[in-house]
């Protein structure tokens, strides 16, 4: 068995706190803190989800109006045990080269592009605890056959908790957190698109 680094051990006997995540150097990227633990990514992407993100990433950043900015991969420091680290995100916090991590009140848009390891916690906790936080709108991004597919979601003020607001494929048209319009089935090429030839055929 493989022991633990020293670095992995929490500094206290209460656990983690959300600002001990500034304090790893050596965890991997893309380590998250939820309920107090350090929730590790896988170490490769597939490529399927690499695309999704960077191509919803470059339309809602060509789209978002003037006071929102679009940020990848960067934490939401919910609550003191919990700091997450969704796909992409909208923030109406000013531009801050220095930031490592944005307040729920800024957030206006949580984005996370489900993986196989992540589907659990994308699906219902951090559904949940974006929720809870008080983030208005969240998308679960699903993969359907290759394509994706986006699970909307607004929260209800009066109960705190998120409603679903539609599931859209092929393409998606939102009004808020702004005006949004996203081709989803150009967000990737078409399954086998560009391959190369398997007939076995000399060229």
């Amino acid at each position: 068995m493989t022991a633990m680094p020293n670095w992995a051990h929490p500094p206290r006997a209460e656990g983690w706190f959300a600002e001990d995540l500034d304090l790893l150097p050596e965890a991997p990227r893309h380590t998250e803190l939820i309920n107090g633990a350090l929730v590790f990514a896988i170490p490769h992407q597939r490529s399927w989800h690499s695309r999704v993100v960077t191509g919803l990433t470059t339309l809602l950043m060509a789209q978002a109006p003037s006071g929102f900015e679009v940020e990848r991969e960067m934490t939401v420091r919910l609550d003191a045990r919990n700091r997450p680290e969704p796909d992409l995100l909208v923030t109406t916090a000013a531009y801050d080269a220095d930031r490592t991590w944005f307040a729920p009140e800024d957030v206006r848009l949580v984005v996370e592009v489900v993986s196989p390891e992540s589907a659990h916690r994308d699906r219902t906790v951090k559904l949940r605890k974006y929720a809870e936080a008080g983030i208005p709108h969240y998308w679960c991004i699903e993969d359907e056959d290759g394509t994706p597919v986006v699970h909307v979601y607004e929260l209800d003020a009066p109960t705190g908790v998120y409603a679903p607001a539609g599931i859209f494929r092929g393409a998606l048209k939102r009004p808020v957190p702004f005006e949004i319009t996203v081709d989803l089935d150009g967000l990737t090429p078409r399954r086998g698109a560009g391959s190369p030839s398997t007939t076995g055929e000399a060229d």
